[in-house]
């Protein structure tokens, strides 16, 4: 994997960016205002601008960089998708002058820094294949396309190091899970805004100003001013748009953090709970914000206390306790009646938690399949698995998947709640002869209670990248990132894509 030239142009647009990398040499052409002390937001700021590469445990890089390598995994996949042919038509038309950033699955294509970080981001959640934490988000997509287009973007002589990369990554990481803590709602599947387009857009405002070395009042900047590029709605969720959330937050809070670096002011106190005028407690009916303990020798990322969930299928993460519930009671029928036959069942009832935007009886989308519990379990149930192809048109509209749809029935039990980390699926089939057989599922293989084995993620891994890339590049793109640590440049790895 060799490194990416840059046009002389652009590298000469780079000096500020490059001197943000290398205060220590170089005064800082941008003198920002030092942000007030002792509040929430000026603490996050110091832990942006003073983490170490020495403050990540083993646990954490380990977990980090599985994350890196699904992200990458889904994002390569994901720019097969139509909504990704969107997006790439729409920023190839917009006028960029300056194309030095890779495109996921188009070895061909360059695109300026920003615009490649928008169009990576809607390939990564354009199947809803990509990583879930909890509280819900979904952390890695709105940090990594920023953080790999922002490594290329660099002139040659300041390009970040691996574990440059990898400290930024997870600086945006522990950016976003404090701020989910901030408050009781974020804990359940969400009903407002969609947690990516809200944290994930400061996630990646924070990611970036690591990246680039930026002065601890131009972290505290950069927070204010992704703070008023987020948000978006989930009324999109299940559409074409929804996407686009991801790559908004990643674009937007990168774009945050450069206006950030060219002395943009925001207000200092964004992340405070200040009555009377909100800041990040817009996003919120309930906001406790606590400060961010500075890094030190003890800090503990919030990685190291709560493992990633990484999806099995491209759908919903609430799909995966009804898919193995349903695969459960398919096993108990086929051994029921010596093979599966829908004739024989009555009913299908389905107990799952109350989240509107995911109970969908009858979808006529592919978006709206992967955020279906009814159409999930009746897939599972009718073809014994759920995968890529469980989404295509002519998939979706079987005749004898509509008529299994026909027989669900939903139930929500008071004791399952909708929240990532309680939640459970269970499926029943009210058999004609009045047997009833069940199938429940309290934590499904990916979650962060049941890890996938790292056998697992390597497989998802080249299925993934197997659709756009050839094997001698899935095998590099493997052993950079398991590498990463080591690279001495980590423009390496986005140049592989």
């Amino acid at each position: 994997m060799g490194g990416c030239s840059c046009p002389s142009h652009f590298l000469k647009s780079q000096k500020l960016l490059a001197s943000s990398r290398h205060v220590h040499k170089t005064a800082a052409h941008v003198v920002a205002r030092s942000a007030p002390e002792d509040t929430v937001t000026s603490s996050f700021a110091s832990f942006i601008h003073g983490a170490r590469p020495d403050h990540l445990s083993k646990t954490v890089r380990h977990r980090s960089k599985r994350m890196i390598l699904d992200s990458i995994g889904v994002g390569l996949v994901g720019s097969t998708t139509h909504v990704f042919d969107i997006a790439l038509r729409y920023c190839r038309e917009l006028y960029s002058p300056v194309a030095v950033s890779s495109v996921y699955g188009k070895p061909g294509v360059k695109l300026s820094p920003t615009l490649a970080a928008f169009t990576n981001g809607v390939a990564t959640h354009s199947m809803d294949f990509d990583d879930t934490w909890h509280p819900a988000t979904h952390p890695s997509g709105a940090v990594l396309p920023a953080l790999l287009a922002a490594s290329q973007m660099l002139p040659p002589g300041t390009k970040p190091t691996g574990m440059d990369f990898l400290l930024a990554f997870n600086v945006g990481l522990e950016v976003q899970g404090r701020l989910m803590h901030f408050s009781t709602e974020a804990h359940d599947i969400p009903k407002r805004f969609h947690p990516p387009s809200v944290v994930g857009t400061m996630g990646s405002a924070a990611a970036t100003a690591k990246l680039l070395s930026l002065s601890r009042a131009q972290c505290c900047h950069a927070l204010g001013i992704a703070a008023s590029l987020a948000g978006a709605p989930m009324a999109n969720a299940a559409t074409q748009a929804k996407p686009l959330h991801i790559g908004n937050a990643t674009r937007l809070g990168f774009e945050a953090a450069l206006l950030a670096a060219r002395g943009m002011e925001a207000n200092p106190f964004i992340l405070d709970d200040i009555p009377g005028c909100s800041g990040f407690s817009a996003f919120y009916g309930v906001y406790h914000p606590k400060p961010l303990p500075a890094p030190g020798d003890h800090h503990e990322f919030l990685l190291e206390k709560q493992d990633i969930a990484f999806k099995r299928f491209p759908a919903h993460l609430g799909m995966h306790w009804v898919v193995d519930a349903a695969l459960s009671v398919r096993n108990l029928f086929v051994h029921y009646a010596g093979s599966f036959s829908p004739a024989l069942i009555r009913t299908i009832v389905l107990k799952i938690p109350v989240s509107k935007y995911i109970n969908r009886p009858f979808p006529s989308s592919e978006h709206q399949a992967r955020h279906s519990f009814q159409f999930n379990a009746c897939a599972a149930l009718l073809d014994g698995e759920v995968g890529l192809g469980s989404f295509t048109e002519s998939s979706i509209h079987r005749q004898e998947l509509r008529e299994l749809l026909d027989k669900v029935v939903v139930e929500h039990p008071e004791d399952n709640v909708a929240n990532f980390d309680k939640m459970y699926g269970e499926v029943a089939l009210l058999l004609h002869s009045g047997d009833v057989l069940t199938g429940k599922c309290d934590t499904f293989y990916g979650h962060w209670r049941k890890p996938l084995s790292k056998e697992s993620l390597l497989k998802k891994f080249r299925s993934n990248a197997s659709h756009v890339l050839p094997d001698e590049k899935i095998e590099a793109i493997i052993t950079t990132v398991d590498n990463l640590e080591n690279l001495s440049d980590s423009s390496q790895l986005a140049c592989s894509l």
